[in-house]
């Protein structure tokens, strides 16, 4: 029995185009001819549609159903087998980026709502490149202390992000004038400011210890979405995360098993005897308290 194209469309559920283009890509080409030129396609045209339809569902290309059809004893196992894992590694995604939409509800919903204006006051330059914070969410989402911090930075105030983001800043001046004063990077007073970021990280969201500043670190280092994060592009200089990182080392080096380093960095005054991002306040002596 022969069908035209038109009655293939309507039960097939393809449309007309399509039915053309696999006919122009060698991939469906109907058998027969009606009297006035028409293509008719007879069972084995619509058993070879049907096999067409079931791989474009599965997501193969046209080109890899052609090959499967080519020679389908030969291709067509070992091409499942590999769109079978190619669908799990992509569920698998999937189910993360549903985790993670979720979560940034969850934050959206208990964390402080700003202002555009409020945000621009608090964080200034800083901005969180929301392709990083997905990507962020899905490398360290096994990790308790991401989970820790994540629960932290929704919890705070906007008072709370005022303080932060201040010694924040602070805490980026000493780092770029020492780098600017050719500090070396293993050097004292760079370990000193690798420490004072360690607990600033405590205090402020989840306890640090060297071995996860030191993945923080090589985020900086190799992610500029990260880095800025710490200092905007504007501020930044060549060579400049990449020396951070290699004080984060040194100051790893330094610290016992427990993550203390000896000696402790000193307090240094700032405007109107304000202590300033390198000292420990004396009620953030105990890491992860606030």
């Amino acid at each position: 029995m022969s069908y035209t194209v038109g009655q293939v469309s309507g039960f097939a559920g393809v449309t007309v185009r399509t039915l053309h283009h696999y006919d122009r890509a060698g991939l469906l080409s109907p058998g027969g001819r009606s009297p006035g030129g028409y293509r008719l396609y007879d069972d084995a045209d619509l058993a070879r549609l049907q096999q067409i339809l079931f791989y474009r569902e599965l997501g193969f290309t046209l080109d890899e159903i052609a090959e499967i059809l080519a020679d389908p004893q030969a291709n067509a196992l070992d091409q499942l087998k590999a769109r079978r894992r190619a669908l799990r590694e992509q569920i698998g995604k999937l189910e993360r980026l549903v985790e993670v939409a979720a979560r940034a509800m969850e934050v959206q919903r208990t964390g402080v709502a700003l202002s555009p204006q409020e945000r621009f006051e608090v964080f200034g330059e800083i901005t969180f490149d929301l392709s990083y914070a997905t990507e962020a969410e899905l490398k360290w989402q096994g990790s308790p202390g991401y989970r820790a911090a994540m629960e932290s930075a929704a919890a705070h105030s906007k008072e709370d992000w005022a303080r932060l983001m201040g010694e924040a800043a602070r805490w980026r001046e000493e780092l770029l004038a020492a780098y600017d004063a050719g500090e070396p990077p293993r050097g004292g007073r760079a370990r000193e400011l690798a420490e004072a970021h360690r607990r600033h990280i405590s205090r402020w969201f989840t306890p640090c210890p060297p071995e996860t500043h030191l993945r923080i670190a090589d985020d900086f280092a190799e992610d500029p979405r990260a880095f800025a994060l710490v200092v905007p592009p504007s501020q930044q200089r060549p060579g400049l995360a990449a020396y951070l990182r290699a004080a984060v080392r040194a100051n790893a080096e330094s610290a016992d098993p427990h993550g203390r380093r000896e000696p402790r960095p000193e307090s240094h005054p700032g405007p109107e005897g304000e202590t300033n991002a390198i000292a420990v306040p004396e009620d953030d002596r105990t890491e992860g308290t606030r």
